[in-house]
């Protein structure tokens, strides 16, 4: 069973998970509109991978015996200027979010809750991951600069992102991710 104080975090968690989706779906809106499908594809993949990190979480807490509740989603911006722009503010979210799964590290070892502090492992490792991508996307971007044609290319390459993780969330988050289904 979760302490309070922990099924609370978490619950704020999914919040700030499905912001982030929320977020990625706005940048994608705008790259689109930029012309960018490329970037937008990418972002859209990235929308979709943090709604599975949001219903990681959901099942989590119905798994542990808590109760789901969700909280309201601030609106995100719709105009984030250049790709380099955005995807600093990608970076930048992503820092936010890594701070954020560190302070539910941090409660669950001072809740002594080894079960909380075994599943968020997983979410440590994923951050680096997602903090990794940014970085190296804003590195391109600025070797690019203002080259028209690399950006055409830079764009191409990001829209050949494949979706890797399931949408369908009705049968279990987890049971998708281990190649089963759930009951």
């Amino acid at each position: 069973m979760l302490s309070k104080k922990m099924e609370d975090a978490i619950n704020e968690q999914i919040k700030r998970e499905m912001y982030s989706a929320y977020l990625y779906l706005s940048m994608a809106a705008y790259s689109e509109s930029e012309g960018l499908k490329g970037i937008s594809t990418w972002l859209k993949v990235q929308y979709h991978e943090e709604m599975l990190h949001s219903m990681k979480f959901y099942e989590y807490i119905i798994r542990k015996g808590g109760l789901v509740k969700l909280l309201a989603i601030d609106k995100p911006e719709s105009a984030f200027g250049s790709p380099l722009s955005m995807f600093e503010k990608v970076l930048a979210h992503e820092e936010y979010v890594t701070k954020s799964i560190n302070d539910l590290v941090d409660l669950a070892i001072a809740e002594k809750d080894h079960a909380s502090k075994v599943f968020l492992d997983w979410y440590v490792n994923e951050q680096v991951e997602e903090e990794q991508n940014a970085t190296e996307i804003i590195q391109t971007l600025k070797m690019i600069g203002d080259n028209k044609a690399a950006l055409y290319l830079y764009d191409k390459e990001l829209g050949a992102r494949m979706l890797t993780v399931p949408t369908d969330f009705s049968k279990g988050v987890e049971a998708q991710l281990a190649g089963g289904t759930a009951p």
